[in-house]
């Protein structure tokens, strides 16, 4: 256990801040999930605007630092890829 009063905030801190990634990351894999369950159900509008709703949740977590840009724009690319491939 840390014995200094920095360390102990240090502590606090990136609990609070884990707690928050924790979250964010649940949510972009929950609207991800949604995305994907209407591409399988072959559901194009439902699709479509779940795509929006997970685009808008992927790009908010990038810009909070909770992914790399990269990686957001990855996972954009590949939800697009499947609603676009819909018939």
């Amino acid at each position: 256990m840390a014995n200094i009063k920095s360390a102990k905030k240090r502590i606090l801190v990136t609990e609070t801040k884990a707690a928050r990634n924790k979250s964010i990351k649940s949510a972009v894999k929950t609207s991800i999930k949604k995305v994907e369950a209407a591409v399988a159900a072959q559901d194009k509008e439902a699709a479509s605007a779940a795509l929006n709703s997970a685009v808008s949740t992927i790009e908010k977590a990038a810009t909070k630092g909770v992914y790399h840009k990269n990686n957001a724009s990855r996972k954009v690319s590949r939800l697009s890829k499947a609603v676009n491939s819909m018939e």
